[in-house]
């Protein structure tokens, strides 16, 4: 492949559509190969417009507005890096013969919980776990009833966790409908789960350049109200599940095709392997591959984007924590004890412009063995605090 250098005639861009920390990385990933960036989200100085050549501030849904940046700007590579965005543009896009990746319709599936659900267990015939979808309290009440509680009630479009919830009687059912008011996204229809009876969760990284399917080593993860807190890899578990695991990782990547990274979650029960959701992109439990692999998933992602080899070395165990705001400022600071910068650990800080509780602002990394790992980093991510 021929590279070149930005801000040229012949420069290859690549566009990300949501530029939060992850996308950050991506572009410093991009920037290290020589193509031009640009940074687009619904607010200013989010992380990505750090390291981007240019950035835009747009409404995200609105499709001419997204359209008129996607073809003033004429990108090689459209990353969708978020899930609120208008997706009808991104159909429109790859009309007009822009790459979207890894393609319009497999981020329309993935972006909607109903869709990737139905795809996922009645066209790939994939196992789930029980699910209904609602559009009333009444209904949300009707689903919890029918399928026992307790219930996980998500929005069917969100991110981060957001308007997320368990119900575990009929009294909580108002709050969960409450909450599910908070969605970043559409939150008109809601998915109500069963609760899946599974030992643990894993998250399996698989990439496709179009000529292979490589994975990482499965990645255990802690959530809290339906956002990660804590990450490592790799997640204990027998060469079966992983196996099975890599398997419905393919079924599921095959089915939606494209190019890049995907981020498929998988809820493990024994041997058992349930499909509960997938993200075309790097996903947040994987930045504990900052640590422990020669190509991050930022690096592979990118890499399979481009269509390049995807061979990597996992260099050993490690683990990830999330530090989380607990106030709400519009000029945070991150106050990180220097323990935290040492032979086998360190921190990277996202920047945000502006914090709130529960917000992510940083991410403690460990390289260890896992259980050391892990409990350094619960140990440490006590150690940054909001100045």
């Amino acid at each position: 492949m021929q590279f070149s250098a930005p801000l040229k005639s012949n420069s290859k861009k690549i566009m990300l559509l949501g530029s939060g920390e992850l996308g950050k990385e991506v572009i410093i990933e991009a920037q290290r190969l020589g193509l031009e960036t640009i940074a687009v989200d619904r607010y200013d100085n989010a992380p990505a417009h750090h390291v981007a050549h240019r950035s835009y501030v747009i409404n995200m849904q609105d499709k001419e507005a997204l359209l008129e940046v996607i073809r003033r700007e004429k990108p090689d590579y459209i990353l969708p890096e978020i899930e609120a965005i208008a997706i009808d543009a991104l159909f429109e896009a790859e009309k007009e013969g822009f790459n979207v990746i890894p393609n319009a319709d497999a981020v329309s599936k993935t972006m909607n919980r109903k869709n990737i659900r139905t795809f996922a267990a009645e066209e790939l015939g994939l196992k789930t776990g029980p699910y209904k979808f609602v559009a009333t309290q009444k209904g949300m009440l009707e689903a919890a009833t029918s399928l026992g509680f307790p219930v996980v009630i998500k929005p069917v479009m969100s991110s981060s966790g957001h308007g997320q919830s368990v119900a575990r009687s009929a009294e909580d059912i108002p709050a969960s409908w409450e909450e599910a008011k908070e969605a970043r996204g559409d939150a008109s229809e809601l998915i109500v789960e069963a609760f899946v009876d599974f030992d643990y969760e894993i998250t399996m990284l698989t990439a496709r350049n179009g000529k292979e399917t490589v994975y990482c080593e499965p990645i255990g993860h802690e959530q809290r109200d339906g956002d990660y807190v804590f990450s490592w890899q790799p997640a204990q578990m027998s060469e079966l599940a992983k196996q099975r695991s890599q398997e419905m990782a393919k079924t599921i990547t095959d089915g939606l095709g494209g190019r890049g990274l995907f981020g498929v979650e998988l809820f493990i029960k024994g041997d058992e392997v349930y499909f509960s959701e997938v993200s075309p992109r790097p996903h947040d439990t994987g930045m504990v591959t900052l640590i422990t692999q020669s190509q991050s998933e930022f690096a592979l992602h990118l890499r399979a984007v481009l269509g390049l080899p995807l061979g990597f070395t996992f260099y050993g165990d490690g683990a990830s924590a999330a530090f989380k705001s607990e106030v709400h400022n519009f000029v945070p600071v991150v106050d990180v004890d220097d323990s935290l910068f040492s032979d086998n650990s360190f921190v990277r800080v996202f920047s945000k412009p502006e914090a709130h509780k529960g917000r992510r602002l940083a991410v403690a990394l460990v390289f260890d063995k896992v259980e050391k790992a892990l409990e350094k980093a619960r140990e440490l991510i006590k150690k940054i605090k909001d100045a």
